[in-house]
């Protein structure tokens, strides 16, 4: 499948900034799932400073701007052919461990009901393979968060996630990671984007799912949000322990003011076109 996005972040500050700082990590890595065709971040009148790829394969770019400081816009636009692996990571080159995934942050962090949540999605699981149990656990996740937006926060954790009952990928994907863990399965946060069908849901902006190591197969994406694993719908762009390690945009300014925040992502696939706001 060959998909088209440009996806536009523009910030507009109530008073001019000072100076304004970020990370960027915009730019899709390939893999067997997915080549990438050409591919552009446009951030106009910023300066570019150090690039660099980390252990986890994705390249992250420093940028900045001096002041006064009243817009900024980022738009990223490529295309990008994938194909159907089933959710593997296939060809990826990376450094870091599989075993470091298994740390937890204060959005993945285990709790009495996720860990009661876990059990009662293995039961009866035992002795099944890591990718059987990693299944039940995604299963798990689609029945207790039901997708809804605006119920929760950015910083909403996984616990509160679950407690609420409601959330958005975000919310799905960290509360998956924090059952991964307790199971003793590697996970990560995982960002991209998504081309929506009728009964997708989660994508308004970047998409969001997480990784699971299964030995044997390697990392194994799964959409709690959408019930499945990512397919040649799905363009990967990076990942972290949680949705804030994994954002693909962060920075700060210098000067305090008040951001208004502008998101369009828009994605085409044959022919058809889908736009988000």
């Amino acid at each position: 499948m060959r998909l088209s996005v440009r996806h536009v972040t523009r910030y507009v500050f109530e008073a001019p900034v000072k100076r304004l700082i970020q990370s960027h990590r915009l730019w899709p890595s390939e893999h067997g799932g997915q080549r990438i065709l050409s591919w552009q971040v446009d951030t106009g009148a910023a300066n570019a400073g150090a690039g660099f790829r980390d252990g986890a394969g994705d390249w992250t770019q420093t940028v900045s701007m001096k002041g006064p400081v009243t817009e900024f816009a980022i738009t990223v636009s490529g295309v990008v052919e994938t194909e159907d692996l089933s959710g593997v990571l296939r060809g990826y080159r990376e450094q870091v461990p599989a075993s470091a995934y298994l740390t937890s942050t204060r959005a993945t962090a285990p709790t009495v009901e996720l860990r009661t949540l876990a059990a009662d999605a293995l039961d009866g699981l035992d002795g099944a393979s890591t990718l059987d149990r990693a299944h039940a656990l995604a299963r798990a996740v689609r029945d207790a968060i039901a997708y809804a937006g605006g119920r929760t926060e950015p910083a909403t954790t996984a616990a509160e996630a679950l407690e609420g009952g409601q959330g958005v990928c975000q919310d799905q994907t960290h509360v998956l990671i924090a059952l991964a863990h307790i199971a003793d399965i590697p996970a990560r946060y995982v960002t991209g984007y998504l081309f929506a069908t009728e009964d997708s849901v989660g994508a308004e902006a970047s998409h969001a799912w997480a990784e699971l190591f299964v030995g044997g197969l390697g990392w194994v994406g799964f959409d709690a949000a959408n019930g499945c694993c990512p397919d040649a719908r799905y363009i990967r762009l990076g990942s972290g322990f949680d949705a804030s390690d994994g954002a693909p945009i962060r920075g700060v300014v210098e000067g305090a003011a008040t951001e208004t925040l502008e998101v369009s992502v828009a994605v085409t696939q044959g022919g058809q076109q889908q736009v988000q706001q």
